[in-house]
Order: C-alpha cells, then sequence, then structure tokens
C-alpha cells in the first residue's frame, strides 16, 4: 500500500513539474519527492504489512 502511494507521489510530483504548478511554498515538486522516497523507503523496510514473523503463543511453547 505504501508503495502505490509513493507512486502516486512520484507521478502528482512529475505532472506539476512538467505543468509548472506550483502549490505554495509548502508544498513544492520537491517535498512530494521526498515523501515518496519517505514511502517507499517505508514500504521496503516492512513496514505495514500484516504478516509478522514471530508470535507470542509461538515463543512459549
Amino acid at each position: 500500500m505504501l508503495a502505490i502511494i509513493a507512486a502516486v507521489s512520484f507521478g502528482l510530483a512529475l505532472i506539476l513539474d512538467l505543468a509548472k504548478v506550483a502549490l505554495g511554498e509548502v508544498i513544492t515538486v520537491n517535498t512530494l519527492v521526498v515523501l515518496g522516497l519517505l514511502l517507499l523507503a517505508l514500504h521496503l523496510a516492512g513496514v505495514g504489512t500484516s504478516s509478522r514473523s514471530w508470535s507470542w503463543r509461538r515463543a512459549r511453547r
């Protein structure tokens, strides 16, 4: 899910850069690129996945 949001962020940054559109001083093309990189790094780190490799029940056995 985070990778999809990162792809949307990169796509939006590309469209805004090609159209030379500014969304203010806070949200710039660079901000969207950094957001996409952050989301991609979180995805690669495994954040947001539902499966876990260990369980408390398994550890007690």
